[in-house]
């Protein structure tokens, strides 16, 4: 399911603007691949009932594992596509093992949907390690959240460096409270081999935070400039919603 991959990425000021993108995804996997947390004393705790945070959910499977993602329409939540793969049995989980909470905190929430259908993008494959542009999926929800949340909106350009972001997720070591880095950055924009567009970025997290949006402002309220994916050694891997089909 989840991957055990997230890391407090160094500030470095633009330092990976020459970093290949080979090299880039290739310091990704490492961390994909090996477990730990960083970043503790930059996430805090937010209130999951007050706006941006009450659309950010907490995605539940029956195999025991959790993601983060986002409210993007009443009925649509966004989050990886590698969070809904299953490695036993090499393929996705079906809708009915799904849930979705939102304004959860502390095993209580304020709503939970069961999944009627989910997609993912065109040519996902979870047996794959390296970070792909496919990995995105829409959680369409058997009943809509009421009006009282407010989805959020899709950036439609990719976000420049040392564009301020923030993160929240359901951290592993702090699964039942929403936390987040409201402090930190885009690094650099690049492109991967399959021509996906992604941003490395500075924002602390722990496992539990794949699928998270990375959010951006804009105009003044919070906006998803991406999908927290991945994370290298120096530096944490997003998936640009503007440019692969979320």
């Amino acid at each position: 399911m989840h991957r055990p991959f997230y890391r407090r990425a160094p500030r470095q000021d633009g330092a990976l603007n020459g970093l290949s993108v080979r090299a880039l995804l290739a310091a990704a996997l490492l961390v994909l691949l090996v477990p730990g947390s960083s970043g503790a004393g930059q996430r805090v705790t937010v209130d999951p009932g007050t706006s941006p945070w009450d659309a950010i959910a907490k995605v539940q499977t029956n195999t025991g594992t959790r993601c983060t993602g986002a409210l993007i329409a009443p009925a649509v939540v966004l989050t990886a596509a590698h969070c809904l793969y299953n490695r036993p049995t090499r393929a996705l989980l079906q809708p009915v093992s799904l849930h979705v909470l939102l304004g959860y905190q502390r095993s209580a929430y304020r709503w939970h949907r069961r999944v009627a259908r989910v997609r993912v993008g065109s040519g996902f494959d979870g047996a794959k390690a390296q970070p792909q542009r496919a990995d995105w999926a829409r959680l369409e929800l058997a009943e809509p959240i009421p009006a009282a949340v407010s989805p959020l909106t899709i950036e439609t350009e990719a976000p420049a460096p040392a564009t301020p972001l923030a993160l929240a997720g359901y951290n592993q070591d702090r699964s039942q409270l929403l936390v987040a880095d409201t402090d930190c950055h885009v690094i650099a924009a690049v492109r991967s081999p399959d021509g996906g567009a992604f941003f490395t970025h500075d924002c602390a997290a722990t496992h539990g935070t794949s699928g998270a949006p990375v959010l951006a402002r804009q105009a003044g309220r919070w906006i998803i400039a991406g999908i927290n994916i991945a994370a290298g050694r120096n530096a944490n891997l997003a998936l640009a919603a503007s440019d692969n089909g979320p």
